[in-house]
């Protein structure tokens, strides 16, 4: 039997003032919340796309990328979206893997905001893709706060993946994360 009691302890502070996080679809109607994120370069920093420059840029990727998403709901405080978390779905031999992927407005990290998001994923993607055995993420070595994220959140740090992206015309070192289906929650 493995002696769990090594393992660290994740606890999440159940501030009021972020007591209500939840997750539901992010609309066209989420404009504004989502432009205060998408526009700010603290929080686009690692993402494949720079800030948004226009409402037009974010109407158009809300209508053309998130509506057909199958997986993709907005982070929300008392029904506001502050983020977005989503899990993109493979197909083929790959159906077995699924991507996860998840922004916060600047304003609220380090508030135990963006933990509690993954891990309410991680409670119900499995079930609802039954299909599904592994959740993965992948993270700018650069980005720890979203590397703490995911560990707090219980996925398991597997390496770094070796300039495996591009992002501003520069190869990018990337550490893969994954929770597996028979992994225990935290």
């Amino acid at each position: 039997m493995e002696d769990l009691s090594l393992q660290p302890k994740v606890t999440e502070s159940r501030d009021d003032e972020f007591s209500e996080i939840s997750l539901r679809p992010l609309d066209l109607s989420d404009i504004d919340d989502f432009m205060v994120w998408a526009t700010d370069d603290k929080v686009t920093r690692f993402c494949s796309w720079g800030p948004y420059t226009s409402k037009a840029q974010g109407l158009d990727y809300i209508k053309n990328k998130v509506l057909p998403h199958p997986w993709f709901k907005a982070i929300c405080l008392d029904n506001r979206p502050i983020g977005t978390i989503s899990v993109t779905e493979n197909s083929g031999s790959k159906r077995c893997r699924s991507e996860l992927g998840y922004l916060l407005s600047s304003k609220y990290w380090g508030k135990g905001i963006a933990t509690r998001a993954v891990k309410m994923v991680a409670e119900t993607i499995f079930d609802e893709w039954p299909h599904l055995e592994r959740l993965e993420a992948l993270v700018d070595v650069e980005n720890v706060g979203s590397q703490k994220v995911l560990q707090k959140a219980g996925f398991l740090k597997e390496g770094v993946l070796r300039k495996y992206f591009i992002q501003t015309g520069k190869a990018r070192d990337t550490v893969m994360f994954s929770l597996l289906s028979t992994d225990p929650r935290i």
